[in-house]
């Protein structure tokens, strides 16, 4: 096993992991005005469907990933097997891969030439949607290189690796990423990059969902009568 190997999927995800916990800790604890998403909305709301698309896709990928590689093998296979657990995973992340890349594109789309929304944008604006328009661009690239064996087996040495991160196997996790191929690697690699950069950009919206919300007493909204 090389050590870059070794330093880019044994340890490079706990270095992740732990600047986007801290990082995100100390953001909310300090700046707490900056903990927003910065909707450009109001500036210009004709890509509502391109919003929704993204949001409605990157969501259920994410889904599919943590279900898909977090999940034993002893356990799934209960349900289904290792060769339709793939193409389970390539056709429903197909489907809404495509649809978040529609998304992502009208979002970018629109933050790059408008120049009302690009005078409003901060780098780290910019930067992130180009980051996940990489990511995106490389999960679908997996897709088709995924075709080339049916046989389940890159998938299985992928939630082997993910499987040993969260248990701390670091050796293990970097064995399970030596043999595949370079497209899942980059993959990997720049999913990481997303969480070491997820505290410094508009990404951590992600993690406040108003919850509360839900138990809050109603709004009485009493109309002003005109005499």
């Amino acid at each position: 096993m090389s050590y870059s190997n070794m330093l880019l999927f044994g340890i490079y995800p706990y270095v992740a992991i732990v600047i986007l916990l801290l990082g995100s800790w100390v953001r909310f604890d300090r700046e707490q005005y900056t903990w927003r998403s910065g909707s450009s909305q109001l500036l210009r709301n004709d890509l509502r469907v391109a919003s929704n698309c993204f949001h409605v896709g990157v969501i259920f990928v994410l889904l599919g990933h943590f279900v898909g590689l977090l999940t034993p093998a002893a356990i799934y296979h209960h349900f289904i097997s290792t060769e339709a657990k793939q193409l389970l995973a390539m056709v429903s992340g197909g489907i809404f891969g495509l649809i978040c890349l529609y998304g992502l594109v009208g979002l970018l789309k629109r933050r790059m030439t408008d120049p009302r929304i690009r005078a409003t944008s901060s780098m780290s604006d910019i930067v992130i949607l180009w980051l996940l328009l990489i990511q995106l661009l490389l999960g679908l690239a997996t897709i088709f290189a995924s075709a080339g064996h049916m046989d389940g087996s890159v998938m299985v040495l992928l939630g082997t690796w993910a499987q040993s991160i969260v248990t701390f196997q670091i050796t293990d996790a970097a064995v399970a990423m030596e043999p595949v191929g370079l497209i899942y690697k980059l993959h990997v690699f720049f999913g990481m990059t997303l969480l070491l950069v997820f505290p410094f950009t508009r990404l951590v919206h992600v993690i406040s969902a108003p919850v509360w919300y839900l138990g809050r007493s109603y709004q009485l909204v009493r109309q002003k009568t005109h005499r």
